[in-house]
């Protein structure tokens, strides 16, 4: 089938390029994971990249992550499903019934909701706390200086344990600035996830201390309804 073949050479050069990103900053290529995000992509694209050998996958909405691998799931090994958009309140007891790891937790509320979501369900997503690296007024995140009471907030008032942070850089700006305050902030924190870099970054984050690296469009290609975003 074309698109297997198509998608699995994208998977096996985004899987050269990280392995010489890494081999250049002096890192072990087994120490950085990629994450397919596969938001707005197609259940067929999808099929073809596990078929690649692809099975860590990042979504932005629980209902469209739900739709998309209650199909996937059952037919393939183990896949494992990263949120990486926003979360509302409402939706969090859907979240961690569905998602490994939730990369976005971002504010006090959101906190509270997963720890009762959590006590529920029985069920323990790893916690990424999402950082507003750039301090842009229009995104979600935690404000760098307020990273250490937010993560004493989850820690000591929700019992939750968080054990990355995520961030995404202003768009247009040169990234390698925010991606090294960002490994300064989880080195201090002594947080082992360090979740930043896109198909257009994605090797200086590596270079940065990356150890996730969340690409779509250079796998997939630009889906529809995503061109002039910044887009994974």
């Amino acid at each position: 089938m074309k698109e297997d073949k198509v998608i699995t050479q994208h998977l096996r050069d985004i899987e050269r390029r990280i392995a010489a990103a890494a081999k250049a900053a002096g890192r072990d290529p087994a120490s950085i994971r990629l994450i397919a995000v596969s938001k707005g992509v197609e259940e067929e694209k999808v099929r073809s990249a596990i078929k690649a050998g692809q099975n860590v996958f990042g979504e932005n909405r629980v209902q469209e992550t739900k739709l998309k691998y209650v199909k996937l799931r059952p037919l393939h090994a183990p896949l494992e499903l990263h949120l990486i958009g926003p979360l509302q309140t409402n939706k969090a007891e859907e979240a961690v019934r569905l998602f490994e790891t939730i990369q976005t937790v971002d504010r006090p509320r959101l906190a509270e909701a997963l720890s009762a979501a959590i006590r529920k369900i029985g069920r323990t997503p790893k916690l990424y706390a999402e950082v507003n690296i750039g301090q842009e007024a229009q995104k979600a995140g935690v404000v760098p200086n307020e990273l250490e009471m937010f993560l004493k907030f989850c820690r000591d008032s929700c019992s939750l344990k968080i054990e990355g942070l995520m961030c995404i850089p202003p768009q247009g700006d040169d990234p390698e600035p925010y991606f090294k305050n960002m490994k300064i902030l989880a080195d201090r924190h002594k947080l082992p996830n360090l979740s930043m870099g896109m198909s257009a970054d994605f090797e200086t984050a590596i270079k940065c201390g990356a150890t996730e690296v969340r690409v779509g469009t250079s796998l997939f290609g630009v889906r529809a309804g995503h061109v002039g975003e910044q887009d994974e």
